[in-house]
């Protein structure tokens, strides 16, 4: 079997579907369920099916491109990634692990290799929090971590439902019938860019996932009090956002004092009201992402965090309420995925370093179903979820290349 990757179409089909956005480029912007999200589906769809690949939709919109193996009855290899992308972002962050997942197939395809079981590329539903605030809906569902009764309540910041959004864009089926059956899978790799600088600096172009982190988020509501900016005095004041910016800053000190360089907290939304120049605001809602390898330590800053709030709002006589978005564990890898990773690698001569993902992938869910790696290749200086987001097609390609080969150990 001799397995060729055409780097220069992968590359311009990278470029074709980064044109698909609501940003200017090189910016990408793609919120799940928009008219642009669908344009983009449409188009990732008819790529498989000229590849012959079977497709199907679930009904929180996950799609299925399968190449039927051998053993019909026998689990499907999967692998696949997300394209919807957060405001601003950059054209490679899960595009290379759909992108390149197609092409591995279509490699493997023109080397005259057959599946004993079927290969599966997954296009994953909302992966980004940005619409609905809370990521990997639709790994979510699929692998039963998230009940459908939960998905379906979950809303935008337009006050619209999970449930009203899907049905209007035509995605009309039950929720519940979104989680796989046992056994679904026999196993699933995922190709991504690191999202981190680690393998850059390095100078090496492949990493194994050993472990993805435990991710946590909250949505926290603080109360106070508005008024005129000229005729309440300072002694009287209870200014929301004063309270939110003591405990945004309260977060950061949790999380530089936690003893670990992996522990990671971030307020990524600050929302004002009444938002006017000359008015004390009287409500700021917040949204708090946490993130680490070790979830008791994850535990303890969440709760290092509340006693802050407590603190902070006794002080200024405000009220803090906290939602819980989700709370994650972390995931290990598994031993025979990342084992068919390591034996394609060596087998084209490419070395590689067994790393953590800091960041959160599908893989986090798909894994309480079935045995799940992940494939890193660099991203320049680490940047992603940004326009400059960068990882050059040699790397893509390579990537792709030891995806296909890794499919091909596992189907065989």
């Amino acid at each position: 079997m001799k397995l060729e990757i055409d780097q220069q179409r992968l590359n311009s089909e990278i470029e074709t579907l980064a044109a698909i956005s609501d940003a200017e480029p090189p910016a990408v912007t793609r919120i799940v369920f928009t008219p642009t999200d669908l344009k983009a589906r449409a188009w990732i769809i008819s790529r498989c099916e000229e590849a012959g690949l079977a497709v199907r939709q679930d009904a929180i919109g996950n799609i299925f491109a399968r190449w039927n193996g051998a053993d019909s009855a026998a689990p499907a290899v999967g692998t696949g990634s997300h394209i919807d992308a957060i405001p601003n972002a950059g054209k490679y962050d899960g595009v290379v692990g759909v992108l390149g997942g197609l092409e591995a197939i279509r490699a493997l395809q023109r080397s005259g290799f057959r599946p004993k079981n079927s290969i599966e590329l997954l296009v994953f539903a909302t992966e980004e929090p940005t619409r609905f605030g809370i990521g990997c809906l639709g790994s979510r569902l699929l692998s039963g971590t998230l009940s459908a009764e939960a998905a379906a309540k979950l809303k935008d910041r337009d006050g619209e439902s999970v449930d009203e959004v899907r049905r209007k864009v035509g995605f009309r089926g039950s929720l519940q019938d979104v989680k796989l059956p046992s056994g679904y899978y026999k196993a699933f790799v995922e190709l991504h860019i690191e999202q981190g600088p680690l393998l850059e600096r390095a100078q090496t172009s492949l990493g194994i996932v050993k472990s993805i982190a435990a991710p946590a988020s909250l949505r926290i509501s603080i109360e106070g009090a508005g008024g005129h900016a000229g005729g309440v005095l300072m002694p009287d004041r209870k200014d929301a956002l004063c309270a939110a910016a003591e405990l945004i800053l309260a977060v950061e000190n949790v999380a530089r004092s936690s003893g670990a360089v992996d522990t990671v907290a971030t307020i990524g939304v600050c929302d004002v009201f009444p938002g006017a120049v000359n008015s004390i605001p009287s409500r700021v809602g917040i949204t708090l992402d946490i993130r680490d390898t070790d979830l008791a330590r994850r535990d303890g800053v969440m709760q290092t965090i509340e006693l802050a709030s407590q603190s902070i709002a006794a002080k200024r006589q405000v009220s803090i309420q906290s939602e819980p978005l989700n709370a994650d564990a972390p995931a290990d890898c598994s031993a025979e995925v990342r084992r068919a990773l390591a034996d394609s690698c060596r087998q084209y001569g490419f070395p590689f370093l067994e790393l953590v993902s800091r960041a959160y992938h599908d893989s986090l869910f798909i894994s309480r179903i079935a045995s799940t790696g992940m494939l890193f290749i660099p991203c320049r200086n680490g940047y992603s979820h940004r326009p400059d987001e960068y990882a050059s097609p040699e790397d893509i390609a390579r990537g792709a290349l030891v995806l296909a080969e890794s499919l091909a150990r596992l189907s065989a």
